[in-house]
């Protein structure tokens, strides 16, 4: 009788399980790249605490081709939420693609130019005729780096730029193939362990651009803003979560990512790398400000990227940043 009084409580348990598991809202979110990388370790933090299950959905992570396809791709329906950048629909927008930012994560940036000294790179100017890798041609980061060259006399032939995919962008580097890579700050600091002598180019001291954005579309904002602000709202609790610990944030990055395992000194550095570099500078979390993306519009009206300005407005919403 009390193995049978066992099987039943068992099997309760069971239903529930499966029922609290087939409560959770399935979620599709876009990435330029593996989720696995350190560059999205506030989803990562999102998804091993809890933080989407607990909001009610199953987010799962997809691999698009570049921060614009996702804009496309989360523009036409075929995605919930994606991660761009934020200048992402500062581009698409004029397209008849409609998506907004819906949460910024950092008020920093993600780009920088790391370059080989022994190249005899030792300022921006200096990457005149070299070669530079970076993962796409649409994205963010490639117009950034257009528009810093740009402000110091170096026009896009005047350096023989590489679209090589997110596997070849500090591989070619380190290699000695190209002198000089788009970085983000988990690949900055795998070119200066790789190299030895580097040179450190933050795009943002040289032109406007911005941190990852979450991105989902006009319709999507309408119609479902709960879920909007409770996929923000999770996400940027884990951001949040690898800013206040990242000695914490390290060993769950390395326990999603068994890949990592006995690197967890590169992995902190990497993750201290993204505090300083993209995630710092906002008063309210998950913000956008106005008017760093007032200054990327007329950027890309300069170098052709856009034909004509939109209201700043239409780019972006901070109505899903505040929590209730």
């Amino acid at each position: 009788m009390k193995g049978f009084r066992i099987s039943l409580l068992m099997a309760a348990l069971a239903i529930g399980a499966s029922s609290s598991s087939q409560a959770l809202e399935k979620i599709n979110f876009l990435l330029a790249a593996p989720a696995t990388l350190p560059a999205f370790s506030p989803l990562i933090m999102a998804q091993e605490n809890g933080y989407y299950k607990d909001a009610g959905y199953d987010v799962e992570f997809h691999t698009a081709r570049g921060g614009l396809d996702i804009a496309k791709q989360v523009g036409v329906g075929n995605a919930e939420f994606g991660l761009s950048l934020g200048d992402a629909p500062i581009v698409v927008r004029g397209n008849g693609i409609p998506i907004k930012i819906v949460g910024l994560l950092g008020g920093g940036a993600l780009g920088v130019l790391v370059a080989r000294k022994d190249r005899g790179i030792a300022k921006i100017e200096d990457l005149r005729g070299k070669n530079i890798s970076v993962m796409s041609f649409q994205e963010a980061n490639f117009y950034a780096t257009l528009g810093a060259l740009a402000r110091h006399g170096i026009r896009r032939d005047d350096a023989n730029i590489q679209a090589v995919g997110p596997t070849g962008v500090i591989g070619l580097v380190i290699a000695g193939a190209v002198d000089a890579c788009i970085c983000t700050p988990d690949w900055e600091v795998s070119v200066q362990d790789g190299v030895g002598e580097t040179l450190s180019m933050p795009l943002k001291d040289y032109i406007p651009t911005t941190a990852q954005a979450i991105v989902a579309s006009d319709t999507m904002i309408a119609k479902r803003p709960e879920m909007v602000r409770a996929i923000v709202q999770a996400t940027l609790k884990g951001m949040k979560f690898v800013m206040d610990d990242p000695q914490a944030a390290t060993k769950i990055y390395i326990r999603a990512v068994p890949t990592f395992e006995g690197k967890e000194d590169v992995v902190l550095r990497m993750f201290k790398n993204y505090i300083e570099r993209t995630y710092k500078g906002q008063k309210i979390l998950g913000e956008t400000d106005p008017d760093i993306l007032a200054q990327i519009q007329k950027l890309y009206m300069d170098l052709g990227v856009i034909e004509k300005p939109a209201p700043v407005e239409s780019f972006y919403t901070n109505a899903f940043v505040q929590p209730k």
